[in-house]
């Protein structure tokens, strides 16, 4: 317990900055990002089921709710604050909805090569962003790329007292980072910056505060909207809840794994979902799991959601007694924090790692960071998803396939379909290492065809090792058909090893069984070739397509 105690404090100390930093992202008041670490926070650690998971603000998603109402309202207004509780509600929605018809498979179609080009583009879109507010400029244009075109235009605006706030900010988080993660270091820059500029009046010199904060705790109510236009929200909520659902379930599953715990992603489904609705009822915004926030309380020793609780209590002291003193923050300080939440997200490593790796895996995760740079991030997202696709679709349209051999010491291996090698004379031993579907069908029968053609010397017995196929697709049956027949013809038997009983039963209901006859299954390859070398060894020859005579009752 009271390492627990102590992990939320570090907490608190840690994550408030960066908490008011996300609702900057947002559009928000800075205020309402210390909200998203009470109720929504509370709720989870009673009902979500991760001991170890944060949910609060988040970049990725404050950077898709204000990419989705930029065209809605104006940012930091109580009309956006209501869309912005609005949509945290319809995310609430989605997620229960997830939870009762089972859709948390969705998470699973967003690769982490595409996570990490949607977040480093996030990362981009942030840190640019950010570059006007740290020179103290007013930050016109539109998009990342916009703003720094403004930037440059505006630049004999700048002001120098600002760029001395930035470039001190900038340089003390990152030595004290240096030094030890473990100093809040943005919290000392923060509380500094506030001093400095409560003594000298910076105000005077140009120098942009947040300004005055309203203290006290968060109303509950619903949000005062145009409930109308929930539809055009449905876009930008449907991508936060992707989001939402894939960064908070690989989190929960990194740390059960790391500390050998169980944990219900259904459970974190229903206490994600409370968390959301809680956030909209409270005035503030979409939650999620975070990541940065989960680390901070395991470096600090916290081991259960009583960290989580604790934190939550000293958010409430800070709203209830310190919101005074934060109204003296200069907005470059805000600013700074975001950029450098921005360059974090930004993961340079990771894109190297898949380009060396994987470098087709690289055009994918590059092509979604340009898609949430120059489209957006909703449409980062959905581009996110598709590419995911792609890249699996790619995976099992071409399969590499293999025929089986025995080497030199009677083990089995495979070597490339072209080999045309045969593992005894007479029997050809085709592996498919995918689910047989409509589009790799093509080059089944392509393979097959050319096995059967081209191997020498000819051969007799045709086996398919269906080890690696988990389905078979109503064209892949229809393939198979046709190979059956066209094997027949030649007088070669077509028999299947190592059948996954799913796969059997498709087989079955496609009429192959019928069409080949029961007794062509065999549990190994090593019993298909016992049988076949007892059908040559008796000097019997079984029609070809047909069962065997002696196992009609199988």
């Amino acid at each position: 317990m009271p390492a627990d105690i102590f992990a939320g404090i570090t907490l608190a100390a840690l994550a408030i900055p960066e908490i008011m930093g996300y609702a900057k992202i947002a559009g928000a008041p800075v205020i309402t990002g210390l909200y998203t670490m009470i109720i929504p926070l509370f709720l989870f650690a009673l009902f979500g089921s991760s001991r170890h998971l944060v949910v609060g603000a988040d970049s990725a998603t404050a950077a898709i709710l204000f990419a989705g109402l930029s065209s809605m309202a104006v940012p930091g207004t109580a009309e956006w604050m209501g869309y912005a509780g609005e949509l945290a509600i319809i995310a609430a929605g989605m997620l229960l909805l997830a939870r009762v018809i089972r859709l948390g498979f969705l998470a699973d179609f967003l690769s982490h090569t595409v996570l990490v080009g949607f977040l480093t583009g996030v990362g981009i879109q942030i840190a640019l962003g950010e570059v006007s507010g740290m020179l103290g400029l007013p930050g016109h244009g539109s998009g990342p790329f916009g703003k720094i075109v403004s930037d440059i235009v505006h630049v004999r605006n700048v002001n120098l007292y600002d760029v001395a706030f930035s470039i001190g900010a900038l340089l003390t988080i990152i030595v004290l980072k240096r030094i030890s993660r473990k100093i809040p270091g943005t919290l000392l820059t923060v509380i500094g910056a506030i001093v400095a500029a409560s003594i000298c009046h910076l105000q005077e010199y140009g120098v942009r505060t947040i300004g005055a904060i309203p203290g006290g705790l968060p109303v509950i109510a619903l949000p005062s909207v145009d409930w109308s236009r929930t539809e055009r929200l449905l876009p930008t909520a449907f991508a936060m809840f992707i989001v939402i659902l894939a960064q908070s379930a690989a989190t929960s599953r990194a740390y059960a794994s790391r500390h050998n715990e169980r944990f219900s992603e259904n459970a974190d489904l229903i206490g994600l979902s409370l968390a959301n609705l809680g956030a909209g009822l409270s005035g503030t915004f979409v939650v999620n799991g975070s990541p940065t926030k989960t680390q901070m309380v395991e470096s600090a020793g916290g081991m259960s959601q009583l960290s989580q609780l604790t934190a939550g209590a000293c958010i409430i002291m800070v709203l209830l007694f310190f919101t005074k003193p934060l109204s003296y923050m200069p907005e470059a300080v805000l600013s700074t924090v975001v950029f450098l939440i921005g360059i974090e997200l930004i993961d340079v490593r990771g894109m190297r790692r898949i380009f060396f790796e994987r470098p087709w895996e690289f055009w994918v995760a590059l092509i979604t960071s340009l898609f949430v740079i120059f489209a957006g991030v909703g449409e980062g997202i959905v581009a996110a998803m598709f590419l995911s696709l792609v890249a699996h679709t790619r995976h099992g349209y071409r399969p590499k396939n293999a025929v089986i051999t025995a080497n030199g010491k009677g083990r089995l291996q495979p070597l490339p379909v072209a080999s045309l090698e045969q593992i005894e004379p007479g029997l050809i031993v085709y592996r498919f290492t995918h689910s047989m579907y409509y589009a790799n069908t093509e080059q089944l029968s392509r393979e097959i065809s050319e096995l059967a053609e081209k191997a020498r010397p000819r051969i007799s017995w045709f086996c398919i090792d269906a080890n690696a196929v988990d389905d078979v697709d109503f064209s892949a049956a229809e393939t198979l058909r046709s190979l059956a027949a066209f094997l027949k013809e030649r007088g070669i038997r077509l028999v299947l090893a190592e059948v996954p009983h799913n796969v059997r039963g498709e087989l079955d209901r496609s009429g192959i069984t019928q069409l080949i006859g029961g007794g062509s299954y065999y549990d190994t390859i090593s019993d298909v070739l016992n049988a076949y070398r007892q059908n040559e060894a008796a000097g019997r020859s079984v029609r070809p397509g047909l069962a065997d005579p002696d196992s009609e009752t199988d």
